[in-house]
Formats: structure tokens, sequence, C-alpha cells
């Protein structure tokens, strides 16, 4: 089964050290994204929090997705696996920021394969939508902290 690719960038007037520190707290997730609920399954070794190596839960109506932290340059960028919660596999999520003089630009770059063959454009259109709310409610979250 081939690749499936979702790539989305937004900009947002906000610092990169903003962004990233939403981005780090789960349990704010919730008041910027289409997520509803969060909670941390296990902690960093490193840090005892959010950081790399640490399980997080996103639930949104019936759907739980467990994904792992994998990656973490302050600043820079979050890293993450789904663990499980789709019928996907090798899901992974690089959100990287670049700060600039016309704020910091977030882009959104997932790559998977489906479970089920065929259902690959199915699951690349869902989550695409679902990544771009993330990503503009994230942004202009991030504008408001920012006044």
């Amino acid at each position: 089964m081939s690749v499936q690719r979702i790539d989305v960038s937004v900009t947002t007037p906000a610092k990169a050290a903003t962004v990233y520190a939403l981005l780090r707290d789960g349990a704010g997730w919730p008041s910027w994204s289409p997520i509803e609920r969060f909670e941390l399954l296990r902690a960093s070794d490193d840090d005892g929090g959010e950081g790399v190596g640490a399980v997080r839960l996103f639930r949104t109506g019936r759907i739980r997705s467990v994904e792992r932290i994998v990656e973490l340059v302050p600043e820079r960028r979050l890293s993450y696996t789904l663990e499980k919660g789709l019928a996907i596999r090798g899901y992974r999520a690089d959100i990287d920021l670049a700060e600039g003089p016309e704020g910091t630009t977030i882009r959104w770059r997932s790559s998977f394969r489906a479970k089920v063959p065929g259902t690959g454009w199915l699951y690349r259109r869902t989550l695409a939508t679902f990544i771009r709310r993330c990503a503009d409610g994230l942004a202009e979250h991030a504008s408001g902290m920012a006044r």
C-alpha cells in the first residue's frame, strides 16, 4: 500500500516559543483544536512530563488516539507517532516551526499507510481536514497570546 502524505502550513504573528509551548502542553490542546479531552498516559523518562517518550491520549468524539512524542527540538519541532486509535500504520507527524519577520510558520506534515487496502485516500482526506483545523486553531490561539 502506498504512503499517504499530508502537508499543512499556516502562519501566526506569535513567536515560535509561544507556539512550541502550546504544542508541548497536551492538556491545552482542547482549547485550540477539535480535540475534546487529553490524558497523559505515560510521562517521559527524560523530564517526567511531556518530553520524548511521553504517551498522550487524545479523545475526539468516539475516537481515542494514543500518541508517543518521538522528537523535540525546542522552539523548532515536535514529532509524534500514532501508537493506536485508527486503522492506519506507520503514522508520524512532524510539526515544524520557522520564525521569520511576519511571525511563525507552522508546518504540520504527516505520513502513514492504511491498514485496509483502498481506504488510504479516505484517511488522508479526513486527517487533512482535522490537521488543518488543529493548525489553524493553534495559530489563532498563539496569535491571541501574542497581543
